[in-house]
């Protein structure tokens, strides 16, 4: 039975769900793309705090800092690594081709596997924003429930575009790690036979163990045009629309919170959140900056955060158990709600894990905060992820409305009973 039906009967979610697509087609149409720490990022949260002026007492928008190609700005490096250690085992020394096998996966691991700020600080300064808004209850805050949804897009993922997002993965990504990771594997075969000095060639066992070594240089050379097409899996310059990734999940959010005060609920004790993130897609900087500034205050009461990233394909709608390419475990109590605010709303949806990437929920989890992540999206993943082709025309109203619905249920079990392991239920 649906919680949110004994606070009220006016939930009018039909309408919440046009006025998010409304306000989706608004922005990417009026805005355009908005790339990470860009004025477009910062003029769509400036849009998003005015229309949460009328349903909260308090919004503002917060600026930090950030290097946005840091996040994949490793991938020329990597692949130069990469390419080269097959020459170097072979002519120069297995020892140092080993050396460029491990500095290529370092930034590989560290950036765009953990979202470290890794070798940010070789990339050019931008300013970033996040627009948050605060609806207060009517007495004391016991308890919080933060949203968070990211206003930036992506620079395209030219890959992605040209091939589909499942064939780039199988294709080229896929390849791509292989080769890297069998390549090492070679340099250090190479290091075990002894070919340590002058490589394979100039070490002479070459006349002894000619077959083998043949065999392993054809080998590592297969995979050199799928680090080479890896060079080609992102533009560097122009960014998509992100009608679905991620303005639906922003207007999930936002149009929860305004079915509230549309229906005339106001929580008596228990405060809502809504943080439209920057840079998201330059590794969650938008989250992180956020999580660290207000740290304090998210642990001074009981606070549970739920990131809303992409309300497009239904099918695949889940709750986030992990992410951060599966290393991280989010907090059972805010996911668990989360999910049973699906079932209440008819939906019987999977706990899922990130395995490659991460959502903004991962920056509260990493601190300490309880977080979970909600999504509906194709994990393949779908052409329009990350492409030009994600735009209003492509959206799911469905999929948006459901999304609505399930919040506002869940924001309603949160002041109703909080959630398992993060405070009391008052």
């Amino acid at each position: 039975m649906k919680i949110a039906k004994e606070y009220s009967e006016k939930f009018d979610i039909k309408r919440q769900t046009e006025y998010a697509v409304k306000g989706i087609t608004k922005v990417c149409n009026k805005i355009g793309p908005r790339k990470p720490g860009s004025p477009e990022e910062h003029r769509a949260q400036q849009w998003f705090e005015k229309d949460m002026k009328n349903y909260c007492e308090e919004t503002k928008i917060e600026e930090f800092t950030l290097h946005r190609q840091g996040f994949m700005g490793f991938i020329p490096f990597t692949v130069a690594c990469g390419v080269a250690s097959v020459f170097v085992n072979w002519f120069v020394s297995p020892i140092w081709a080993l050396v460029l096998c491990v500095l290529a996966f370092i930034p590989l691991v560290f950036e765009f596997l953990m979202y470290k700020q890794f070798d940010d600080f070789l990339f050019p300064k931008q300013t970033s924003h996040n627009m948050i808004a605060t609806r207060k209850p009517t007495g004391e805050v016991k308890k919080r429930i933060v949203m968070i949804g990211h206003s930036d897009s992506q620079f395209e993922w030219t890959l992605n575009y040209l091939i589909g997002g499942l064939q780039a993965k199988l294709f080229v990504e896929i390849p791509a790690v292989v080769g890297l990771v069998v390549q090492t594997a070679i340099a250090v075969v190479g290091i075990i036979v002894g070919a340590t000095h002058g490589g394979v060639v100039a070490a002479g066992k070459i006349e002894a163990l000619h077959p083998m070594f043949i065999a392993l240089f054809v080998v590592s050379c297969v995979f050199i045009p799928f680090e080479l097409a890896f060079l080609f899996f992102q533009s560097w310059t122009k960014s998509v629309p992100g009608a679905s990734d991620n303005l639906s999940g922003c207007y999930v959010g936002m149009a929860a919170i305004k079915a509230l005060d549309e229906a005339g609920i106001r929580f008596e004790n228990t405060e809502v959140v809504m943080i439209c993130s920057g840079s998201e897609e330059a590794g969650l900087r938008g989250a992180k900056a956020y999580a660290k500034a207000h740290e304090k205050e998210l642990k001074e009461i009981p606070t549970a955060v739920v990131a809303l990233d992409t309300f497009r394909d239904l099918e695949t709608m889940a709750v986030y158990d992990r992410d951060l390419s599966g290393t991280l475990k989010h907090h059972k109590g805010v996911k668990e709600l989360v999910h049973d605010a699906c079932a209440n709303c008819g939906f019987d949806v999977k706990y899922e894990s990130i395995y490659i990437g991460g959502s903004d929920a991962a920056a509260f989890t990493q601190r300490g905060i309880p977080a979970t992540g909600f999504a509906a999206m194709d994990p393949a993943p779908p052409r329009y992820y990350h492409t030009r082709l994600d735009t209003p025309e492509n959206l799911r109203p469905e999929c948006i409305e459901v999304g609505i619905e399930i919040m506002v249920e869940a924001l309603c079990m949160f002041d109703k009973n909080g959630a398992e392991g993060i405070g009391d239920k008052d």
